[in-house]
């Protein structure tokens, strides 16, 4: 179970098995991470998964922000108890 969740960003879930989707962090995705591999802010983290969001689900981007608020809630980066 450990070697599959390793495959995928700690912040958004993108696998991490595509070069094209590395970076220089080993559980983050070029998209959350900066240049130098450390995790960015999450209000960053949280725009760029809503515009993912408004492309997928068709919903507006204040919808899809808070649709990725809940969902980064989730993620092991960003997790709430």
């Amino acid at each position: 179970f450990k070697e599959l969740f390793m495959r995928f960003c700690h912040a958004c879930t993108m696998p991490l098995n595509d070069q094209t989707e590395n970076s220089k962090a080993k559980n983050f995705c070029k998209h959350c991470a900066d240049a130098d591999g450390k995790l960015q802010p999450r209000e960053q983290v949280q725009k760029g998964v809503a515009g993912w969001m408004t492309e997928w689900q068709g919903v507006d981007f204040e919808t899809a922000m808070k649709r990725a608020d809940h969902f980064l809630k989730a993620m092991p980066a960003f997790a709430e108890d």
